[in-house]
């Protein structure tokens, strides 16, 4: 029996055989990625921050309770400290402002007329409630949103000059 095993020859596998895995293959291949691009797709949803200027922050109703950051400059005039813990302050960028709540000690080099990021929710009522609040970290620095966002309303270029005087 080994004999007549060893002589017989070993068939060819069709072309269409061939094919036919290489498509299975594939189709198996494609359905992986899918799965794979679908799952990070939905792990990432609602995980990012997006930054606004006051001016440029849409109303609390179209954020649906989503975090953002805002960033602008310390109002001069507005940074309180609450009783107990936490501050209030007002950012702006020369055209809008938005007061702010932060429940916590603010950053030692958060100053009236400053630069500012805070994150957050903003309420329904236009008060932005901070969970953290950044500071430049020397006096020539500026996160690069704030400086876009003072670019946009003119106000960048007064900041800059009250800041050499």
């Amino acid at each position: 029996m080994s004999d007549t095993a060893a002589a017989t020859p070993k068939k060819k596998a069709s072309p269409f055989r061939r094919r036919q895995r290489r498509m299975q293959f594939l189709a198996v291949l494609f359905s992986f990625v899918a799965l794979v691009t679908v799952a990070a797709v939905l792990a990432l949803n609602g995980k990012e921050v997006y930054f606004y200027g006051p001016s440029a922050l849409p109303p609390a109703a179209e954020l649906h309770g989503r975090e953002i950051r805002v960033g602008g400059l310390v109002e001069k005039g507005t940074l309180i400290a609450r009783e107990g813990t936490g501050w209030t302050f007002t950012v702006t960028d020369g055209v809008a402002a938005v007061p702010v709540i932060f429940d916590a000690e603010l950053p030692s080099l958060v100053a009236e007329g400053d630069g500012v990021v805070a994150q957050g929710t903003l309420r329904e009522d236009g008060v932005f409630i901070a969970q953290n609040v950044l500071a430049r970290h020397d006096e020539n620095y500026m996160a690069p949103e704030v400086a876009d966002a003072l670019k946009e309303t003119g106000e960048y270029e007064k900041y800059i000059n009250d800041r050499r005087q």
